[in-house]
């Protein structure tokens, strides 16, 4: 996992090579830039000396002058505007395949990563971040090569002029360097810090957001805002540290280059006045006012680049800083992929079976121990207990979003460990609590699973889960459009439309996770029902709370601190008098 400025700038170098063409071609087109700017102050020497003597005014070629300046300045614009185009491709192909790159791990990470953080980390991550390196890549590749380009072209150039100014600026150099060294190591851990952190108030805002009703329910507003408040007051000293020193870069910058055109001009001008002796000359050969403002011209333009790096260095330290938070999504271990061996689970009967499984979310928290279960093909199973107890773990483990520590779950006698997650899943139909919804149509949402049904097929689902009424109340029926949330459909009648997508699919397993708990009680029942009909001759998982729906299953498991403490159908559970009794009752207690 990239950490250091070197790992993570290594990376984005690397991420570059695919780009080779058009970075040849920024740097060509830098080239062509540098070069107008830097034969265009010889032009004006030229002109400035044509009007020096007395009545001695050289209009025709001060004329000639003036129009190869302007064709110069032009090209210069010209190939300026160019290698602005070919920066934005570069930096906005870059940064699309870094978010590819971040979203296609995403879909590949395991459960467990999702679990252990913040989504809205996660998303700050893929946007934030990223937009944040895009500025700093952009500016590097705008202004970092004309910059090195510029300085390296006007030093040789003054050296040709004449070697004693250039000298003099030359040992006034290291000024600018101290000052961009200074800042990029005071910069760098100040803008990787500002970046958790503002991770961690995207993630607060998205919490707060999506659960406003809660927080409104709970008159917990207050409490939100001071959380806030301390989060956005850390963010807020963060950023102002690494702006601080951010912002020494331009009145440092411009101090020394004050110096350095302050020498140029006093070791020019003390030139000329000793010219008349001699001395300078035979140093530094002919000299004259048009070579003066040349170099003046030069000083401006060597030393400006030393205030722009120094900005590019502070974007990029901010760049770097937000790359490494993107690398380290991208380098985490993606899900254990499937065996080379593993096997297709095609026309499977649906026996399931649990032999001697071991699991637990960290290791020194035992939750499920030394767990056999065994369900026939077309067997109802009920999963009951109270809260904690293991039995959302249990339909993790059915469904391989988590792998057991030790021993083995089958299907049909194949270890799960050894089939493609995608075949063992394309065999569940799911039903869960917390119903997700994709922005698109109600159409869309109920074919998730079966992208190529007919609307004929989609229509029978609809009806057969008591879904089709309220969907033909909506403005569009079927094509009404909603978002992930759901739009202005109730609890309920999301649910309807995530049982209807199973409706749809007929799997041979069935997994339903509390999946009438948002329905009314008439609704209820017509739901069981239908559920009925669909469960005859496929193996069901049922989690209920209410056990009141679980009283027709062929096998109920009772579960306890990650144990089945007992099995069996409801009436014999109930005669037991055992933990099942006590739960059941207590649920009727008055």
């Amino acid at each position: 996992m990239a950490t250091s400025q070197k790992s993570i700038l290594r990376r984005i170098l690397k991420q570059l090579k695919g780009y080779g063409f058009w970075i040849a071609l920024t740097v060509i087109l830098a080239i062509i830039t540098v070069a107008g700017n830097l034969i265009v102050p010889i032009f004006f020497g030229r002109t400035v000396n044509l009007i020096v003597g007395k009545n001695a005014v050289d209009f025709d070629k001060m004329a000639q002058y003036f129009v190869i300046i302007g064709a110069i300045i032009g090209i210069t614009i010209i190939s300026q505007w160019l290698m602005g185009v070919v920066n934005n491709k570069i930096t906005y192909n870059v940064v699309k395949d870094i978010r590819e790159e971040a979203f296609a791990n995403l879909q590949r990470l395991p459960l467990k990563f999702i679990d252990s953080r913040s989504y809205g980390d996660v998303v700050s991550r893929n946007i934030a971040d990223v937009d944040q390196f895009a500025d700093g890549l952009l500016m590097g590749f705008t202004q970092l090569f004309t910059g090195v380009l510029t300085i390296i072209g006007t030093l040789v150039l003054m050296l040709i002029i004449n070697w004693i100014i250039a000298l003099v600026v030359f040992v006034l150099t290291p000024l600018s360097l101290f000052v961009a060294k200074f800042i990029a190591t005071h910069t760098y851990s100040m803008f990787k810090k500002s970046s958790e952190i503002r991770g961690e108030q995207t993630a607060f805002i998205e919490e707060m957001v999506g659960n406003l009703k809660v927080v409104q329910a709970f008159a917990h507003e207050d409490e939100n805002e001071q959380k806030f408040d301390e989060i956005n007051e850390r963010l807020t000293s963060a950023s102002l540290k690494s702006v601080f020193y951010s912002s020494l870069t331009n009145p440092c910058t411009r101090f020394v280059n004050a110096l350095v055109y302050a020498a140029v001009a006093l070791s020019g001008a003390l030139m000329l006045i000793t010219m008349a002796d001699g001395g300078a000359q035979i140093l530094a050969g002919a000299f004259d006012v048009g070579l003066l403002t040349t170099l003046l011209a030069y000083a401006n333009q060597y030393t400006k680049p030393f205030n722009e790096i120094s900005g590019v260095v502070t974007e990029l330290q901010n760049a770097i800083a937000c790359a490494g938070r993107i690398y380290e999504l991208i380098d985490e271990p993606p899900q254990k992929p499937d065996s080379p061996d593993a096997v297709r689970l095609e026309d499977i009967r649906g026996e399931v079976k649990f032999d001697n499984v071991c699991f637990s979310y960290a290791e020194d928290r035992k939750l499920i121990e030394n767990l056999n279960v065994a369900a026939k093909a077309g067997q109802r199973v009920a999963i009951v207990g109270p809260t904690g107890c293991g039995k959302t773990t249990l339909i993790n483990l059915l469904m391989r979003f988590y792998e057991p520590d030790s021993g083995k779950i089958t299907v049909d006698g194949n270890d799960i460990l050894n089939v493609t997650r995608k075949s063992l899943r394309e065999n569940y139909g799911m039903v869960l609590q917390d119903v997700w919804l994709k922005s698109g149509t109600i159409k869309e949402n109920i074919a998730l699973g079966k992208p190529d049904a007919s609307d004929d097929e989609i229509i029978a689902a609809a009806k057969a889960a008591r879904a089709h009424n309220f969907i033909m109340q909506t403005p569009d029926g079927y094509d009404t459009v909603i978002n992930e949330e759901g739009g202005n459909l109730s609890q309920g009648q999301k649910q309807l439309l995530s049982i209807t997508r199973i409706m749809l699919c007929l799997p041979p397993m069935l997994i339903l996770d509390e999946a009438t708990s948002s329905i009314d009680t008439r609704t209820e029942i017509e739901i069981q029902k239908a559920f009925s009909r669909l469960m005859q001759g496929r193996t069901s998982f049922i989690v209920a709370h209410r056990l009141s729906t679980v009283k027709e299953a062929d096998l109920i498991l009772v579960m306890n601190d990650g144990k089945i403490v007992e099995q069996g159908v409801h009436s014999e559970l109930l005669k037991l008098g055992g933990f099942y009794s006590k739960l059941y009752n207590s649920q009727f207690a008055i």
